[in-house]
């Protein structure tokens, strides 16, 4: 495979001259975004809208570029992500929405529509095949992403406390399955109920396919018949009271090969274009309800056509660049008996794990790891 192209600006801007956004448009147009057909296609732009008291998302003024060059290119661009699996603010489309809303995606700031992918309660999503898939035969994707005619993945790269950090693969992988495919992804074992939440409404009974609920009369609770419980998780987006629950229980390299493959599922077949942004590197998921100090600089803007390349091509910056002091990166590595794993992901997260992701997504034939770095200025 020949060397994939990915663009590159840095953050630097001159006074009274051209801002940020205006710097993003340059840099995805000479990208070649243009070279995509956008007229009257409907474009999604995969992006998170971080979770409420998380600070660290992407501003909404970055999506308003994109979109901005989208409409310029005769394209009708829509801003989207998918339900999660955990309770929180992003557990459904009201409540996403409002999300957005608080964090500043709105029509008017971002000038599109924004629409949560897989629907008001996370079920709206449809089975695609995944070509060469080792772990998943066919991936539960978000029908409204799967609908569009362009997929534009923006993606805020950061720190990740399973995964080592959050690229263009997660972004796509993960945050494009509905939940059910966010279950599939991180658990590979089958629910259970918190009685204390539980209502006996009945809800997630008429969800199940396979005989695996069971309503215990005289409790007026929900309980899960394991063995005739599929782990579909069909069920977790029929409550509307949290009880229903998955143990994130999968390896992370297990996670990592499922991500990567859900992430083919999404981009085969039609023209896909990926944004990343190294700024405010924070340590953890911007699914979490708190930013903590970022461990890295910001390091600028990069664009391309092979989101694997794209991803390689952010973590060879941020390995090459120095701790931020006074961050949980450089607080861990200040700690005594600290064992250096030589890489900043490892050293800020111990426990996770990133190589396997790339290694498996080139396996699979997502894109090349092997790239030229163009720099724009």
């Amino acid at each position: 495979m020949e060397k994939a192209q990915v663009y590159f600006t840095d953050f630097r801007t001159v006074a009274f001259g051209d801002g940020l956004p205006a710097k993003l448009k340059k840099l995805i147009k000479q990208a070649g975004i243009g070279q995509i057909d956008m007229e009257g296609k409907f474009a999604a732009i995969k992006l998170h809208f971080g979770e409420l008291g998380n600070i660290s998302y992407l501003r909404p003024n970055y999506a308003k570029a994109v979109a901005d060059v989208v409409k310029e290119l005769g394209g009708k661009p829509f801003l989207t992500d998918c339900n999660t699996m955990y309770p929180g603010k992003r557990k459904n489309a009201l409540e996403h929405l409002e999300c957005a809303w608080e964090n500043g995606f709105t029509p008017l700031t971002v000038g599109c529509p924004i629409l949560i992918g897989d629907g008001l309660k996370g079920t709206d999503d449809v089975a695609v095949p995944v070509v060469g898939g080792e772990y998943v035969k066919e991936a539960k994707i978000g029908r409204a992403v799967m609908d569009a005619d362009v997929f534009i993945s923006l993606t805020h790269f950061k720190g990740h406390e399973m995964t080592g950090f959050g690229g263009a693969i997660k972004n796509i992988g993960m945050g494009s399955g509905s939940r059910a495919g966010k279950t599939e992804q991180h658990s590979s074992g089958k629910p259970y109920i918190k009685e204390d939440l539980c209502r006996g409404c009945n809800k997630c009974h008429k969800e199940c396919a396979n005989s695996g609920l069971l309503f215990d009369t005289s409790s007026k609770k929900m309980t899960v018949n394991p063995e005739n419980c599929v782990g579909c998780a069909r069920c977790l987006g029929s409550c509307n009271f949290d009880a229903i629950r998955f143990n994130l229980d999968n390896a992370n390299e297990l996670l990592n090969c499922r991500m990567a493959e859900y992430t083919k599922a999404v981009v085969d077949g039609r023209p896909c274009f990926h944004i990343s942004l190294v700024v405010d590197v924070s340590p953890n998921c911007d699914c979490h309800g708190e930013n903590d100090a970022p461990i890295l600089p910001n390091l600028g803007m990069f664009a391309s056509f092979d989101p694997l390349a794209l991803d390689q091509a952010c973590v060879d910056a941020c390995l090459k660049s120095e701790p931020l002091p006074g961050s949980q990166l450089s607080d861990n590595m200040t700690k005594p008996g600290f064992v250096d794993r030589h890489n900043h992901f490892n050293n800020s997260s111990p426990e996770s794990e990133w190589r396997t992701c790339l290694e498996h997504a080139e396996k699979i034939g997502l894109g090349t790891r092997d790239y030229e770095l163009i720099v724009v200025k």
